[in-house]
């Protein structure tokens, strides 16, 4: 089956899903914590005993979901949900396939060894130099323009839906940015930055389709191919238009007020599409150090949440645990606001 059969295929169902009255954009954003896989920390007092955290988002990968070949281990995931639901709390699933980490890889061991599937993952660059020849590895990434990775991944989505759809508040898929270089020199078989924006989109749909109940989120940050707006291919253009069209919700990582990159790429697109589908962006490690261009000091929680809400429209804040922070400034606020 080829990527272009696989969307035509989706988007019929997908059309259908789409939503048929604007979400109100100025309701109260719900707070989320971000334990990652960390997620024994959800019977933490201090995030059972907060009011207004609404849940917890925790990391699950493929490769633990489906260990093998159909056969899915849903144990840790229903696991979880049943605790949060008893201490009334919601899940938001982020469902991990790329690392960040050369050691890691979230992708099942059939994948990675069945040719078929031509590896199942690709090493992604940082770059020293415009010409692309100093480069370091920074992680694996799973081979999402790859059809047959493609299919397989999207059965996986199909069996969390029959298990979870209307269950969770919501599931996210991860940040469309990836780094292979614009040179073509260490670009992976197959993968162009037309057929990495198709996948994007295939995925979004086959998510939409098994979490019609659920909200769905993808994270879309930046898309390889591309920087706005010094060259614009109209890459993340279209992949957000697509979110709005069959229902989507759109967001991602690193809430960073008024950060020149991410105001010249996502931020304007997530700020169009409040209101049209859920918005939710994550406060990773590091966004609580970030100077505000505004104010020239240490951006504070009450401004990331203004930030967040009046701007950019967020319907959900997915809040890290990075350290003091989060104890003496997140919580504190949570509790008060």
């Amino acid at each position: 089956m080829t990527l272009a059969s696989i969307i035509k295929r989706l988007f019929v169902g997908a059309l259908a899903l789409a939503p048929a009255t604007r979400l109100n954009a100025q309701a109260n954003i719900r707070n989320f914590i971000f334990f990652g896989r960390a997620r024994e920390r959800i019977q933490d007092s201090l995030f059972l005993n907060t009011k207004n955290i609404a849940g917890a988002q925790l990391k699950y990968t493929w490769r633990e979901l489906e260990p093998e070949p159909d056969k899915y281990d849903f144990a840790a995931l229903r696991r979880d949900l049943e605790y949060l639901n008893r201490h009334g709390k919601r899940l938001f699933v982020q469902l991990q396939e790329v690392s960040f980490d050369t050691a890691i890889i979230h992708v099942p061991d059939y994948i990675l060894k069945d040719p078929r599937y031509h590896g199942g993952v690709n090493l992604q660059y940082e770059f020293a130099d415009d010409e692309e020849t100093i480069f370091t590895p920074t992680g694996w990434v799973a081979r999402r323009w790859d059809p047959a990775v493609a299919e397989r991944f999207h059965k996986l989505l199909r069996q969390l839906g029959k298990a979870f759809d209307g269950k969770i508040e919501g599931i996210n898929l991860p940040e469309t940015s990836v780094d292979f270089g614009e040179k073509g020199n260490l670009h992976p078989p197959g993968f162009t930055f037309a057929a990495y924006k198709n996948a994007v989109m295939a995925n979004m749909q086959a998510l939409k389709a098994a979490f019609p109940k659920s909200v769905t989120i993808q994270y879309i940050n930046f898309m390889p191919g591309e920087f706005l707006p010094w060259t614009d291919k109209s890459y993340l253009r279209e992949v957000f238009a697509h979110a709005q069209k069959i229902g989507v919700g759109v967001g991602g990582p690193d809430l960073l007020v008024y950060k020149k990159s991410q105001m010249n790429n996502s931020y304007g697109f997530i700020k169009a599409c409040s209101g049209i589908v859920p918005a939710g962006v994550a406060v990773q490690d590091g966004n609580y150090e970030h100077i505000n261009p505004q104010t020239g000091k240490r951006v504070t929680v009450a401004e990331i949440y203004d930030f967040g809400k009046n701007y950019l429209g967020l319907n959900y804040i997915f809040w890290c645990t990075q350290e003091p922070y989060y104890s003496s400034e997140v919580i504190a606020f949570l509790k008060k606001s």
